[in-house]
């Protein structure tokens, strides 16, 4: 057991350190400090000794060297119980440092301001701080080191009941925890810095790429038994590697896929919505003017697909939905927040999975996503865009109907989230047909048509979404034929005006956005 009679102190992020030193000094624990450590600490009545004052070197070059000096880090590396170790270390008047509570300057918070200069981003890349924490972190065995404030409460808590002591799994977690700290820091400084010249030169990715992911959990297997696989959570969190399981079998890696691409889908929507999602694809998707009727009707859209489904909501679950839920055989629930009044009724099948994701503002925000092949990695940013019916070209003789343009920002805001080559049907916020992932555009539309009239749906004056251009007029046919009266797409075809003049032939209104949403998965 590490006993803790030396601390040194010193820390960007305040929170708690306070209490954590008086708890401290209540085990007779002798404290260093620096700066504004040192004043805050001191302005409480504990009694510090400030860095300088210890190794007899005064904090200079506007407090960028203070910590750098072998009084410290002979502190922080010697081994305990080593004669040469122990010898050097009295010849020279280093004593032992048990504890060191670090953690740095805030680059990355600094470099998320957008008034943000070179300058001000240099400054704030930390030197003594990383220094000292790899010091400690490797001398794991003797030093007990703390970068996160959350882990006060584990460190005194062991001491409580070691009478001053951290036990060495402890020490180890600790010492990961940090070096995976570092290197997030590290890599933060080197991702800013390779996508900026001196010449003010900019680029939205850096030449090299760092990324640090947290792992949530180990998974079961990943899409199939044969593969392991793992959740990891980004530096940001929240989405699903932060939402609450209330019940239910252990999340599977497709569970994961469906329900952020479930999710995703349902928070476009202010109005209450329900999304259901089987392999990637939304397979029902409805408004409603409560949550049980969006239920009723996303569950409609394609009731054969939908067994074993996802589905999420974008408010919170009531008992009324959670019972009628109840009645289906699905995989997981996914809501802001699951009603008390819900809560009983889910619980009744144990298996099912249901989730709480709380804020559902981590899917509208702004970042990267990944897609590992072999040698490399593809980077790419979400695709966050969705067109305002402002930004629309009406291109046919008809104008769509106030209804038809209802029904085509309905569909058009499904088909984002749909597998390319994607078509979706709707009419009055319900999806009535989704044709999803065909080679071919016109096999999409003729397979979601396929499906609606099979599930006795009447397309006719039906709304149509395309995520990208018809490249001939064959797509157009089909969807005509089914008796679509409203088509929303990019535009951007060389064929456009073949096209249009479908459109004009079957009286069809289109209108075009000038965004395509592919999504190859």
């Amino acid at each position: 057991m590490g006993e803790i009679t030396r601390a040194l102190i010193s820390v960007s992020d305040k929170r708690g350190v306070v209490e954590f030193a008086r708890r401290l000094r209540d085990f007779g624990v002798e404290i260093l400090s620096t700066g504004g450590t040192a004043k805050m600490l001191m302005a409480d009545g504990i009694a510090v000794q400030e860095v300088g004052d210890y190794t007899g070197f005064p904090e200079m070059l506007e407090g960028r060297l203070k910590t750098l000096h072998p009084k410290i880090h002979g502190g922080l590396l010697a081994r305990r119980g080593n004669a040469d170790h122990d010898r050097q270390m009295a010849e020279h008047k280093i004593l032992p440092i048990d504890l060191l509570c670090v953690n740095l300057y805030p680059f990355a918070e600094t470099v998320a301001r957008p008034d943000c200069t070179l300058e001000d981003a240099i400054e704030n890349i930390d030197i003594g701080g990383p220094t000292m924490l790899r010091a400690g972190a490797k001398n794991w065995e003797s030093v007990t080191v703390l970068v996160d404030p959350d882990d006060y409460a584990r460190v005194l808590q062991e001491m409580e009941q070691s009478h001053g002591g951290v036990g060495a799994a402890t020490r180890f977690h600790l010492s990961t925890k940090v070096f995976a700290h570092t290197a997030q820091y590290d890599g933060a400084i080197a991702n800013y810095l390779s996508s900026r010249s001196l010449e003010g030169g900019q680029s939205a990715f850096p030449q090299t790429l760092s990324l640090q992911f947290e792992k949530v959990q180990e998974l079961r297997y990943g899409e199939n038994p044969h593969q392991a696989a793992a959740f990891y959570r980004d530096g940001l969190g929240g989405g699903l590697a932060d939402a609450h399981q209330l019940q239910g079998k252990e999340l599977s890696y497709n569970n994961i896929g469906d329900g952020d691409a479930a999710v995703a889908l349902v928070m476009e929507f202010q109005e209450p919505a329900c999304c259901v999602v089987k392999h990637g694809n939304p397979c029902g998707v409805a408004m409603g003017q409560d949550l049980l009727g969006a239920f009723q009707r996303a569950w409609a859209g394609d009731p054969v697909s939908a067994f074993g489904s996802i589905i999420a909501f974008n408010a919170p679950l009531d008992a009324q939905t959670a019972e009628l839920i109840s009645t289906q055989f699905v995989e997981m629930v996914l809501a802001p927040t699951i009603l008390a009044d819900a809560r009983p009724i889910l619980a009744k099948k144990k298996n099912l999975r249901v989730l709480a994701f709380e804020d559902g503002r981590a899917w509208q925000r702004p970042g990267w996503e990944y897609k590992r092949v072999r040698g490399g990695l593809l980077v790419q940013e979400f695709d966050q865009a969705m067109e305002m019916e402002s930004d629309w070209t009406v291109v046919s003789e008809r104008a769509p109907t106030a209804q038809e343009q209802r029904d085509l920002a309905f569909v058009w805001r499904v088909g984002k989230y749909v597998r390319s080559n994607a078509i979706v049907y709707g009419r009055e916020g319900q999806t009535v047909g989704v044709g999803a992932g065909q080679m071919s555009r016109v096999d999409a539309a003729r397979c979601g048509a396929a499906k609606a009239l099979d599930l006795g749906f009447d397309l006719q004056g039906a709304a149509l979404a395309s995520d990208a251009f018809f490249p001939f007029r064959d797509g157009v046919d089909a969807a005509a034929a089914a008796g679509v009266k409203a088509i929303i797409q990019p535009g951007g075809s060389i064929r456009d005006e073949e096209v249009i003049a479908s459109a004009n032939e079957h009286g069809i209104a289109m209108v075009f956005t000038g965004v395509r949403h592919f999504r190859h998965g």
